[in-house]
């Protein structure tokens, strides 16, 4: 991805700008700390994924904007694109992807941001997270692969090669295999279960045989038990009729008396109603008059209540009218101490106006003194205006002669450094050439010993061979002789044949066969034992085969670094024809440059103009004091201005106020006669009039009133007894019959009482005569009840043991299938613990870790050997020897690590021991190299990098170095941008991008 153009418009600090980048190769992206440097190239990574430090879209858009927008324009795969990403306060993100058809942007949005934003990632073929693992060498975050221990660089190398998917993978794998041991262990119980029922099967068999047999014995007894009961039941039937007959008659007795108990009820109650009716009858005269003399006084009661109610709608008009009168008259006394209290304030006003024009002569002269002043300030206005362009002017060229001073200081420092790393080079020369003679001679033993190496592994594979065929040789005749020995037991039979020819054989014929098959019996087990000795010898030759090879591989362990140094020392060699010719080339532009210093001789078209500036700022004559004066002594009277104009309103007021007054005046006046009129002669005043004059025509008299409902409310007794009596009036005829229907009743359940007693005792006397077999009949249907109920259970229980056996034949059948599934489910089980084992992080993880670290190291050391002049030389260890646990122990346990030695001229040592300056050397090689390699891996090319600070640790030798270092690379990518506020750093590159804060926002500035 090569950046084109970038359009920010309300992105955090910056309003409106364009940033071209076409022309700039290497740029510096400087200014002070919080003017917005990282902000600018924030934009970048929020325009293409919609991702920045801010909690939320809405904080990207200017504190005084509604919206957001940026538009990125750039090349990716010799194709040009535009992604533009907006916001709106309170709404969501919209994003177009346009491309360059030649002509003009053809957009390749989806549906939706989420679609839009995949095609984006699908056509750069990168990721937010690459980018900045990559591209993106972020403020705080270069160097948090070097900074964490040795035991957490792996988990952030994992973490930047994306490896956290195969730990996904790892859990998932690994809750399966919990899921098929759950499911495994379980179908274990199953079939255990299965088992142990199965084998229950022939206990079952016994107990159903017992229970037919206990069920036939039952069924028998009570065969036998229901013939003796049916017998005795016929012939205790004719006694059990008597018995029905006197029970139903005892049953009746009973009824009848209770029927004759209720009846002396009911003719005593029918007593007592008729002697309460009697009295009641005696009095009717006097309730008759009580009642009548009641509904007189009800009709007079209805009369006064309409009285009331009209008394009571006339007192609240009234009431509503005086509550009317009394508002408009607080209403009317509000509105006169208003007018009042504004009267008052009038009056002091005018007496501070007053107090403000007694003022005004003193003031005028004041003003005049002002006027004077302020025309002295206008011509030392227009004086300065000629002054100032030649100031910045001088200003400016002061600062590039002394930027021009700097440069040539820096350039003498950085030639003295050099020379004096050049010399150093040049004294490591000898030393270097003997050092390499001694590590060829080391690479020629070891390539000697890797050739007879080679020669014990094809010894030991020879070896391997002839022990195999020695083997088979062996199981051959061993066969051979189990043959040979059917055949002499075939023979030891008189009665055999001959094995080959199938002829009888004759006694000596047999002895001659059998002889010569003994003979080849015994030939075929000398060579056995000669075969075993032959392995036993090529056995102890492999093993000490195998032996001396451990030993040589463990001596060929140091090849890979030995010819690692031995690159690296060659390489230095070469460099040293170089260094060389650099040094007399350095001497003499070191020369050149300190006699430009001592005689001032550098930017001398900038001298002359500084001397032509100054030849003019003396003919105008201007004094920034007097300037100052001036402009002093016009604040310092402006006040006579501000007085003079409040002494013209003062003035104006004065004359409204006398207005103002007279109104209020006036004003007042008619409000009090509106409040007279409204006691005296109003409309309201009159209607309360005449509604007084109603409530005394109406002649009502509420004591009466409430005396005449006092008695009615005591008088309603009489009314319930005037009822009472008219009730009475008609029931008592029905009472008199009732009564004499009651008595009949009463007689005639005596007579039957009578009759149903004589009846009883004739049947008693029938019953002692015939005899009674109830005990009898009741114990066998107990008997038999007992039966049913045990014939029941064992029924029941026959069912249970046939449907068990029902289910074993079933369980049989279904113990296949569980026992198949079983096998299928560990199976599983086994495959997912493997998968959970080989995506862990100590397999597919640490293998893929184990394979990118040579090529990072690789290309760490690249870009190290550029920036520190071969002098650094980076190792990435993956395992290194624990703690012994014991002396007696021979090797310590290798522990996985991921430990960083630095080598350089002084030996080998551990990344944490280094200082700020070359520690971050060090980094800035191993996340340049992390960069490249992570977009390798992500499939496209690293065409952009963006450094964002980072060389505040650096000295003057460390920066020159780092610049060093970016003009070296410079060439594997399309642009490079460096963020940084310090001013040495930023004078190193061609294109500056300047950034600046101001009022209005972030601004930028595009220094070639």
């Amino acid at each position: 991805m090569i950046p084109l153009q970038l359009t920010l418009k309300n992105f955090l600090s910056y309003r409106d700008i364009i940033l071209d980048f076409r022309g700039l190769h290497t740029a510096c992206i400087c200014g002070a700390n919080g003017a917005g440097k990282s902000s600018l190239l924030e934009a970048i990574t929020w325009v293409i994924w919609g991702k920045s430090r801010t909690a939320t879209d809405e904080d990207i858009i200017h504190t005084t904007a509604d919206y957001v927008r940026v538009d990125f324009e750039f090349i990716c795969y010799e194709q040009s694109y535009k992604i533009i990403r907006s916001r709106q306060r309170g709404k969501s993100n919209t994003l177009d992807f346009q491309i360059n058809s030649g002509d003009e942007f053809i957009s390749l949005s989806g549906k939706g941001v989420r679609a839009t934003q995949d095609i984006i990632i699908a056509t750069l073929k990168l990721d937010y997270d690459t980018f900045i693992n990559s591209a993106y060498l972020r403020q705080g975050r270069a160097d948090e692969f070097m900074l964490r221990g040795a035991t957490d660089r792996k988990k952030v190398l994992a973490e930047l090669l994306k490896l956290e998917q195969y730990q996904h993978l790892a859990e998932k794998a690994k809750d399966l295999s919990k899921q098929y041991k759950g499911q495994s262990e379980q179908l274990k119980l199953n079939l255990d279960r299965v088992k142990q029922q199965i084998e229950e099967r022939k206990n079952i068999n016994n107990q159903q045989k017992f229970i037919n047999q206990e069920i036939d014995k039952i069924q028998k007894s009570q065969q036998t038990d229901q013939e003796k009961l049916q017998t005795i039941k016929q012939k205790n039937s004719h006694r059990q009729a008597w018995l029905e007959q006197f029970t139903w008659h005892q049953n009746k007795q009973d009824n009848l008396e209770k029927e004759a108990h209720k009846l002396d009820k009911e003719s005593a109650e029918l007593v007592h109603k008729i002697n309460k009716s009697e009295t009641l009858i005696n009095q009717e005269q006097e309730i008759t008059e009580k009642y009548e003399e009641l509904l007189i006084l009800q009709k007079q009661e209805e009369t006064l209540s309409y009285q009331f109610q009209v008394s009571q709608e006339l007192q609240q008009e009234k009431q509503k009218i005086e509550q009317e009168i009394f508002r408009k008259n607080n209403q009317l006394q509000l509105q006169i101490r208003q007018e009042k209290n504004r009267l008052e304030q009038l009056e002091d006003n005018e007496k501070d106006l007053q107090k403000i024009i007694a003022q005004s002569e003193e003031i005028k002269e004041a003003v005049g003194k002002l006027n004077d002043h302020r025309k002295r300030l206008k011509e030392l206005d227009k004086l300065q205006h000629k002054v100032t362009p030649l100031l910045k002017q001088k200003q400016t060229l002061e600062t590039e002669l002394e930027k021009i001073k700097a440069n040539l200081e820096a350039k003498l420092e950085q030639f003295e450094s050099l020379d004096t790393q050049y010399h150093q080079e040049l004294k490591k020369i000898p030393e270097r050439r003997q050092h390499l003679l001694e590590l060829d001679d080391k690479i020629q033993e070891i390539d000697n010993q890797k050739v007879y190496q080679q020669r014990v592994k094809e010894k030991a594979q020879e070896r391997k061979l002839t022990q195999e065929k020695l083997i088979v040789n062996k199981r051959n005749n061993t066969e051979k002789i189990e043959e040979l020995q059917q055949k002499i037991n075939l023979l030891n039979n008189p009665d055999s044949a001959c094995p080959l020819c199938e002829q009888e054989l004759d006694e000596n014929r047999r002895n001659n066969v059998v002889d010569k098959t003994y003979q080849q019996q015994q030939k075929l087990q000398e060579q056995i034992w000669f075969l075993q000795e032959e392995l036993s010898v090529i056995k102890r030759d492999i093993k000490s085969l195998n032996i001396e090879d451990k030993q040589l591989e463990n001596k060929l362990k140091n090849l890979g670094s030995i010819q690692q140094e031995f690159s690296r020392i060659e390489a230095q060699l070469d460099q040293a024809g170089e260094v060389k010719i650099k040094s007399k080339k350095l001497q003499k532009e070191k020369e050149s440059i300190e006699n430009l210093i001592a005689t001032e001789t550098y930017g001398m078209d900038i001298q002359n103009d500084i001397k032509i500036i100054n030849k003019r700022l003396e003919e105008l004559n201007y004094d920034e004091q007097s300037h100052g004066l001036a402009r002093g002594e016009v604040d310092r009277l402006r006040w006579a201005e501000i007085k003079q104009a409040r002494i013209e309103d003062a003035i104006r007021n004065q004359k409204k106020i006398a207005q103002q007054k007279s109104e209020i005046i006036t004003k007042i006046e008619q409000l009090e006669k509106e409040i007279t009129k409204l006691e005296t002669d109003s409309e309201l005043k009159h209607k309360s009039n005449n509604i007084e004059n109603k409530l005394k025509s109406l002649n009502y008299d509420r004591a009466y009133h409430q005396r005449i409902s006092s008695y009615i409310r005591k008088s309603q007794s009489c009314v319930v007894d005037y009822q009472k009596l008219q009730d009475i009036k008609q029931q008592y005829p029905q009472l008199k019959e009732q009564l004499e229907a009651v008595k009949l009743k009463i007689n005639n359940n005596q007579e039957e009482r009578k009759d149903t007693d004589k009846f009883i005792q004739q049947l008693s006397t029938q019953l002692e005569t015939i005899e009674d077999h109830t005990e009898e009949i009741e114990r066998l249907e107990t008997k038999l009840k007992e039966q049913r109920q045990i014939l029941d259970n064992l029924l029941a229980e026959k069912g249970r043991i046939e449907q068990s056996l029902s289910q074993l034949e079933s369980l049989k059948k279904d113990q296949e299938e569980q026992k198949e599934q079983y096998n299928q489910v560990r199976k599983q089980y086994r495959v997912y613990t493997e998968l959970t084992k080989a995506f862990s992080k100590n397999g597919i993880q640490l293998l893929m870790i184990e394979n990118v670290l040579p090529q990072l190291e690789a290309e760490t050391n690249q870009i190290l050997s550029r920036l520190t002049g071969n002098q650094f030389h980076i190792r990435f260890v993956t395992q290194r020897a624990g703690k012994s646990g014991s002396s007696r122990k021979k090797s310590a346990k290798m522990i996985d690590t991921l430990d960083i030695i630095i080598s350089d001229t002084k030996g080998s040592r551990a990344y944490e021991t280094y200082s700020g300056g070359e520690a971050f050397r060090i980094n800035f090689s191993v996340r340049l190299a992390l960069a490249k390699l992570l977009a390798q891996r992500a499939g496209t090319t690293l065409q952009m990098l963006i450094i964002d600070e980072g060389f505040g640790t650096q000295d003057t030798e460390g920066c020159e170095r780092l610049i060093a270092a970016i003009n070296a690379i410079s060439s594997d990518f399309s642009c490079i941008l460096a963020v940084t506020h310090m001013p040495r750093f930023q004078e190193a590159f061609q294109h500056r991008i300047e950034v600046y804060k101001t009022n209005q926002g972030s601004k930028i500035n595009l220094v070639s």
